[in-house]
């Protein structure tokens, strides 16, 4: 089995009810390639629509943004797991540049929250990257590794081949910067390498790495030509219905 080419869109903390379903009215309209996934990870309050609205559309499918390591308790403001599993939600972005950063999110709490997922049946897209300093010393591999290693490598093979890895450099998101298609592709081949090291070749080989730094209209095509790359997780030209459509268009050409 081949791994997955996957285009998830973050849409982060945007888009009002109603922005959110014109949008998704937009996208559903477009045809998934075959072999092809789009997730759509809009905020908690969209997801009863939004998943309503991609219940008949081929190749949709309902991400969250974030969910809590507790099954449940008294954790105001907070998301379950299970609550998500319940309406329908199959993804769950983990570790996001931003969650990290903004949120204090460290490697320990997402080993437990990859843990959570996994037990609710929710796949993880399981974020790591490097800021520009970092990149600029020469130490991103080990960086992201250690990421790797601290918050998945205690998974058993099995639990392992659920998750879905999005290699997101800091130093390109939301600046419009982006690494280039041979930098990305770098990185990937990096990630795959210490896979094989870990759990084997054929549980690397199956594992989808998607590319998470500015991803566009413009770019998606050249990135996704890469082989290690799988996809994309895409955050403001998810909101942008025709920019959104080209980026999925855009992997049909990868498919195997």
């Amino acid at each position: 089995m081949g791994r997955k080419k996957i285009i998830a869109g973050n849409w982060k903390m945007n888009l009002l009810p109603g922005e959110g379903i014109a949008l998704v009215n937009q996208l559903v309209q477009t045809q998934v390639p075959e072999g092809a996934r789009v997730v759509l990870c809009p905020p908690f309050i969209h997801l009863g629509t939004v998943g309503a609205l991609i219940h008949e559309a081929p190749g949709f499918y309902l991400g969250a943004q974030n969910c809590h390591q507790e099954g449940q308790g008294a954790y105001t403001g907070e998301v379950a797991a299970k609550m998500l599993r319940a309406i329908g939600v199959e993804y769950v972005i983990l570790g996001h540049s931003e969650r990290r950063e903004y949120f204090g999110e460290d490697d320990v709490l997402l080993a437990k929250k990859v843990d959570r997922a996994l037990q609710e049946g929710l796949t993880p897209i399981f974020c790591c990257g490097e800021a520009l300093e970092i990149r600029n010393s020469g130490t991103h591999v080990v960086h992201v590794a250690r990421q790797l290693e601290a918050s998945l490598f205690h998974l058993q093979a099995a639990d392992f081949e659920k998750i879905v890895i999005a290699y997101e450099p800091i130093w390109a998101i939301g600046t419009g910067q982006t690494a280039s298609p041979l930098q990305a592709q770098e990185m990937h081949a990096a990630i795959r390498t210490l896979l094989v090291s870990k759990y084997g070749t054929q549980v690397a080989s199956n594992t989808s790495i998607l590319y998470g730094g500015s991803v566009g209209a413009g770019n998606a095509a050249e990135l996704f030509a890469q082989p290690d790359v799988d996809g994309g997780l895409v955050g403001g030209a998810s909101l942008k219905a025709g920019d959104f459509a080209q980026i999925i268009t855009a992997c049909s050409a990868h498919i195997a």
